[in-house]
């Protein structure tokens, strides 16, 4: 599919949707095949200002757009379709951004047989590395993930998983990148409790990680080998390893990604 086949509405043009209507246009889509809602007219104009999309109201909206990006909070998603539901066609592709709604919740406010696909990104989509999963719903066949995918490719990765992998999706990648964030953070602070400037430790830290990040998606390795060729007996790399088996980082981990995986269950169960 050429960019600007079909145009795209981004409904709710917060955070995740401003990522994706960027991601869009540095990917070639013409401006005049995006649309922008937002519900604050100094957002509108913010949105306008910056990337020359035309932004209208919702039913201007979904009766202009051939795609429908759906990127608002949960919480407001049911007031959102209330208003736009019943004026959905069937054949209009609804794409939903929303962490934690399933595509029934959507199935439900749409006339029958309307397609939805579930997508949950991630935030490096602002520099052209995100991490993108996609679901079809009950309606939604393979033409309309093709579309998906093509619509989230120039934001990175993406992969095809069953909708009930979504919420682990949502653990894993979704809120992954503040995992890392808080890693850093903390190894950048035991830098300078170890006696090195601020920026130093940044530096040191920060380049660590796109290097290893990159190791891990190059080498095809499994993480356990290349962890084995930096802890040599007896060294530096092995002793802070147990400390951190010690302080239960990885049961940390994995009750971390447990909570996050529940809180998208629960989110879902509060709008159904």
């Amino acid at each position: 599919m050429a960019p600007g086949a079909h145009t795209v509405a981004v409904i709710g043009t917060g955070k995740i949707g401003e990522l994706m209507l960027s991601g869009l246009l540095r990917a070639g889509w013409p401006v005049d095949r995006l649309l922008a809602t937002t519900r604050r007219q100094s957002r509108a104009e913010e949105i306008a200002t910056r990337y020359g999309v035309r932004v209208v109201e919702n039913l201007a909206a979904v009766a202009e757009a051939d795609v429908l990006a759906v990127s608002v909070k949960p919480q407001d998603a049911d007031a959102l379709f209330d208003e736009i539901g019943p004026k959905v066609p069937a054949d209009k592709l609804v794409v939903s951004l929303c962490a934690g709604l399933p595509t029934n919740f959507f199935a439900r406010r749409l006339p029958e047989g309307t397609p939805v696909v579930r997508v949950m990104t991630n935030t490096p989509a602002l520099v052209d590395e995100a991490m993108t999963a996609i679901s079809a719903g009950v309606h939604a066949t393979a033409t309309h993930l093709a579309l998906a995918e093509e619509m989230f490719r120039p934001l990175g990765a993406t992969i095809r998983v069953p909708e009930s992998q979504q919420d682990a999706v949502t653990a894993l990648s979704g809120s992954g990148p503040a995992y890392f964030y808080l890693l850093v953070e903390a190894m950048v602070d035991a830098g300078i409790l170890l006696g090195l400037p601020r920026q130093v430790a940044h530096e040191l830290i920060v380049q660590t990680a796109i290097g290893s990040a990159v190791m891990l998606r190059d080498s095809g390795e499994h993480p356990v080998k290349l962890r084995e060729a930096v802890t040599s007996p007896a060294g530096t790399t092995i002793s802070a390893i147990r400390e951190l088996e010690n302080h239960g980082v990885r049961a940390a981990l994995l009750a971390a990604l447990e909570a996050a995986r529940d809180r998208a269950r629960e989110i879902a169960a509060q709008n159904d």
